[in-house]
């Protein structure tokens, strides 16, 4: 009985985490390039029950084989295994407006924080009042040959990421925009922020095929899907009143056992 409670609270936390991961996917529905996380469960190991006295234990060369029959298997719980971003590509928003950007494809814009290089996929932009492109934040906008300086906001941005001049017709700079390896275990830091780690690798920048398009005048939106996520989260409820269902009954039989069977046997 003590390991059905363990087994329904394990559920319960389970669920509990998947429930917070699909409030932050929609509460960030609207976030310029935001990605949904997900969270992947697994169970814990089975215990594999036979039937003990049946028949017997019978010798070999090499020692001894459980030949007592299988009757079948005992789940001991589950727990979150891992909780990863979804890169896949949101929808474009149209904005006519000339520093917002966006990428086509798998990829990342580079800014500098105080903290270091930080990557993103938010190309809502503009400009400082030094003439430097920046986030929302604050951040500045790396570009090859550094933080990206414009004189206005009289500039063309081609889909390889070449930042001209519109009156001059000169190259200012070329976007950083980098890859990695495994970008699925990137650091998610907030404001649509990632860092890389040890698992994720250093990134390089993104060259030939691997380079995604550069959309100016667009904004990528998210890719949370509303009603998928308002599915899930009804699973979700489904499946942590099952497993608060299991507790109680488990602690219902527990105080069955100690307050009658035992007074019984007295």
């Amino acid at each position: 009985m003590i390991r059905g409670w363990y087994i329904g609270a394990s559920g319960m936390n389970v669920q509990q985490t998947r429930l917070d991961t699909i409030s932050n996917n929609l509460a960030n529905v609207d976030t310029t390039g935001f990605k949904k996380d997900i969270a992947v469960s697994k169970t814990f190991s089975e215990l594999l029950l036979r039937r003990t006295k049946a028949d017997g234990v019978y010798n070999t060369t090499f020692g001894s084989c459980d030949a007592m029959p299988i009757i079948g298997k005992i789940g001991l719980g589950a727990e979150i295994n891992e909780l990863y971003t979804d890169f896949s590509q949101g929808s474009f928003k149209s904005t006519d407006t000339s520093t917002d950007l966006a990428l086509g494809e798998k990829g990342f814009f580079v800014v500098n924080t105080p903290d270091g290089e930080r990557f993103t996929r938010n190309g809502n932009f503009h400009l400082g009042k030094e003439g430097l492109l920046l986030t929302k934040e604050g951040y500045q906008v790396m570009g090859e040959n550094g933080p990206i300086s414009l004189a206005d906001d009289k500039f063309f941005v081609n889909e390889d990421g070449m930042i001209i001049n519109r009156e001059e017709n000169e190259v200012i700079d070329r976007l950083k925009i980098v890859r990695f390896d495994n970008e699925r275990y990137l650091d998610k830091q907030g404001s649509s922020l990632w860092n890389k780690n040890e698992i994720s690798g250093d990134y390089h920048i993104a060259e030939g095929k691997e380079r995604p398009r550069v959309l100016q005048g667009f904004t990528e939106a998210s890719n949370v899907n509303v009603v998928r996520e308002m599915v899930e989260m009804i699973e979700v409820n489904r499946a942590y009143e099952a497993n608060q269902k299991t507790v109680q009954t488990e602690d219902s039989m527990m105080d069955t056992l100690w307050n009658k069977v035992t007074t019984v046997n007295r």
